[in-house]
């Protein structure tokens, strides 16, 4: 199954369960993980269900580009993690 994880840095705001589904697709597969913890969805996406700007998403260790279809093949085994850029100085 693919697995989700979430970095640190959400998990100042809300629950952030790292979550196994057999989703087809990366959209499908942070929809199993907005089932989890309904609040992640609006720190993950925007209005428009595309990935907020301050959000990145690697695919098996490739960043996704995808930021509005969220089509991203999964293998079986793939594992997505999402993070959100920090800013500072």
């Amino acid at each position: 199954m693919a697995r989700v994880h979430f970095t640190a840095q959400l998990r100042r705001f809300t629950a952030t369960p790292q979550v196994d589904c057999d989703a087809a697709t990366l959209r499908g597969a942070l929809e199993a993980a907005f089932l989890a913890n309904p609040a992640l969805r609006g720190y993950v996406l925007d209005d428009q269900g595309h990935l907020r700007p301050n959000v990145v998403v690697f695919v098996d260790g490739r960043r996704s580009d995808d930021r509005v279809a969220l089509a991203d093949p999964l293998a079986p085994a793939s594992q997505i993690y999402v993070m959100q850029a920090l800013s500072g100085g």
